[in-house]
């Protein structure tokens, strides 16, 4: 038996792990990793790609508090597109294409030489804990003890095991026990967690086949070009010109859903063989031909693994069917009919915790000082992982620094949005983060993340004071451009022809160039002329300020009219059972919740508005203002 002591012990490489392990080594404490692989850290286990609709949100937030994943996407990615570029910049959305490996082995290094942060391949068995009354919550955490008997102590764990929990994997009839292709399951800490009386429930996730590219009849594919000048993750990244590839496009067919549906017979996920839940969002081809049969075709991209191998992932052909089959599917598709795959798609099982279990802070409400992060609190996809990871890594580190917790609201963050989710209404299927979750979603955009949360970075020593005085000058400039274009007035002669190259209706007497650039046809660039000149990432900013100034102004009112339930708090001893004139069911939710605030009480499921207004006499008559 092997006893060392850490501040922190983070179980698991993964990208909550790596986020969790990172921002509590940068705040100064000596910090663990354990993880099963030290070869597989930062694994992309699904496609290979950072951001997306509502994904890059949290990854530019992520970035702006001080983590890793915006900036090493941006270091290993192959191609950048920003998507939605139609619509309003709330749901814009940047999306990578990233190495695969060169994401994994950057992740690797970074870890490797952060300061105050050691690793070890253990899988670890056992969560060690002291003072076990489960019935009053005295229950704390001393540490963890691993498959090989090594026992090593801390006070404060966080456990980020993605898929690994009684992992099971199937492709057919055929079932094996894996956290991950090729990667043994963590069985006993799933039992371990049962008897420490957390609930556990069961999901499932899959993944695509990978094919080989000298295979592939590009030729008849349609392609999907990266941006010519493509936008990039991180405030720390500069002299952005990566080497870009494009990605490819092809579709399923009818003789594609003839094989899916002759082979229904020998689908795990059709014979119930797979009792986990599924990601509603992102299904499986075969759940894809069943639940929406009057579809002739789905769409499939073909994606690159890297720059250096001729590896492909097929988005879009998730699959649990048998290899035969896989193969059958896949030469039925235009442009893969000779392909090999390389890799087959399965799919996956996994235990993971309800995550009403949790604090917003992610702490354990069973446990004392043991935090969860990414799919074991039920979400799916890297960047929520990575949040979830940041969160728990810096919560983790203030309370052991004996400090406040850090929790973002809905009206800040995404991830406020993405927490306040997990905690206050739970999940029962895999949950994945949409631009449709967030209520303030046109003030809470990806280009304002820095403005947002970087002062939070900074505050936790996370996130460079310079950076930090960069930003402010760029905001400064921001404003003031907005302002002089308020003040800036032209006349017909001058912007009339401009007007008409624009396609915009003529003026008739003098007008602020604020007012021309609130027209949705005419850009910043357009009037540049009789401004100053400026930086192409602050020309966007103003035209956003300027196009969309009356909604975010109604935005900022809502957001302040909810502030009075977000900042009442509720005392933790409060004993709900004595609240007197609220419902039962109340009663039994309040109590299993714990809200924090009443403005978390008032969103969960099956509360009614009188609840919250009873309680809120409660509270005062408590003498809590």
């Amino acid at each position: 038996m092997y006893l060392q002591d850490f501040d922190v012990i983070v179980v698991g490489g993964g990208h909550a792990g790596c986020e969790a392990a990172l921002a509590a080594a940068r705040m100064g404490l000596k910090t663990l990793l354990l993880t099963i692989n030290l070869d597989t850290i930062g694994q992309m286990s699904c496609n290979p790609s950072v951001g997306g609709l509502g994904k890059s949100q949290l990854v530019f937030e992520v970035d702006a508090l001080g983590g890793e994943i915006g900036y090493n996407t941006d270091k290993t990615g192959i191609g950048f597109r920003m998507l939605n570029t139609r619509k309003g910049p709330a749901v814009w959305s940047l999306r990578a294409q990233v190495d695969r490996r060169k994401y994994r082995d950057e992740m690797r290094r970074v870890l490797g030489i952060q300061k105050n942060l050691c690793w070890s391949q253990e899988m670890v068995t056992e969560i060690l804990i002291t003072n076990c009354k489960l019935q009053n919550a005295k229950c704390k955490v001393m540490g963890v003890r691993t498959q090989t008997g090594r026992e090593y102590l801390s006070k404060f764990v966080i456990l980020t095991t993605g898929t690994f929990l009684s992992g099971l994997a199937h492709i057919g009839l055929r079932h094996f026990l894996a956290g991950r292709m090729g990667e043994p399951p963590s069985n006993e800490l799933s039992e371990c967690l049962r008897k420490l009386g957390f609930k556990l429930g069961r999901l499932k996730t899959g993944t695509s086949p990978r094919i080989d590219g000298k295979t592939i009849d590009f030729s008849v594919l349609g392609v999907q070009p990266p941006d010519e000048r493509p936008s990039h993750f991180s405030y720390r990244t500069k002299d952005f010109n990566p080497k870009q590839v494009p990605c490819y496009i092809t579709h399923t067919n009818k003789k594609t859903h003839e094989i899916i549906i002759k082979n229904l017979d020998r689908s795990p996920l059709y014979q119930g063989i797979i009792k986990g839940t599924g990601v509603r969002y992102c299904p499986s081809i075969e759940d894809k031909i069943v639940r929406f049969g009057d579809k002739h075709s789905h769409q499939i991209f073909v994606e690159p693994d890297g720059l250096d191998v001729d590896e492909y992932y097929l988005n879009g052909v998730s699959t649990s069917l048998p290899e035969d089959v896989q193969l059958d599917i896949l030469h039925s598709i235009k442009g893969l009919e000779n392909s090999e795959p390389i890799r087959p798609g399965y799919g996956i099982e996994y235990d993971f915790v309800y995550p009403t279990q949790l604090y917003p802070t992610l702490e354990t409400k069973n446990v004392k000082n043991l935090y969860l992060a990414g799919q074991i609190n039920g979400t799916t996809g890297y960047e929520e992982a990575a949040a979830q990871g940041m969160m728990a890594g810096i919560n983790a580190a203030l309370k052991i620094m004996g400090k406040e917790p850090f929790i973002l609201k809905r009206t800040e963050a995404y991830i406020g949005v993405l927490i306040d989710d997990l905690v206050t209404k739970g999940t029962n299927e895999p949950y994945r983060m949409f631009t449709g979750r967030a209520e303030h979603r046109l003030i809470l955009r990806q280009d304002n993340a820095a403005e947002r949360l970087m002062k939070y970075g900074v505050k936790f020593g996370l996130v460079d004071k310079k950076a930090y005085k960069e930003l402010e000058k760029k905001e400064k400039k921001v404003l003031q451009t907005v302002e002089d274009l308020k003040k800036k007035s032209v006349n017909p002669k001058d912007i009339n022809p401009l007007l008409k190259k624009c396609n915009s209706k003529e003026i008739k007497s003098s007008t602020t160039l604020f007012h021309i650039l609130k027209r949705p046809e005419v850009k910043y660039r357009d009037i540049a002329r009789f401004m100053m000149p400026l930086e192409e990432d602050i020309q966007i900013k103003v035209e956003i300020c300027v196009k969309y100034d009356g909604y975010i102004k109604r935005e900022e009112e809502s957001v302040k009219r909810m502030e009075a339930l977000e900042n009442k708090k509720i005392p933790k001893s409060i004993d709900y059972s004595k609240v007197t004139g609220i419902s039962n069911e109340a009663k039994e939710k309040f109590s299993e919740i714990r809200p924090i605030t009443l403005g978390q009480a008032s969103r969960i499921p099956g509360i009614r508005p009188t609840d919250i207004s009873v309680l809120l006499i409660s509270l005062k008559k408590m003498g809590i203002k």
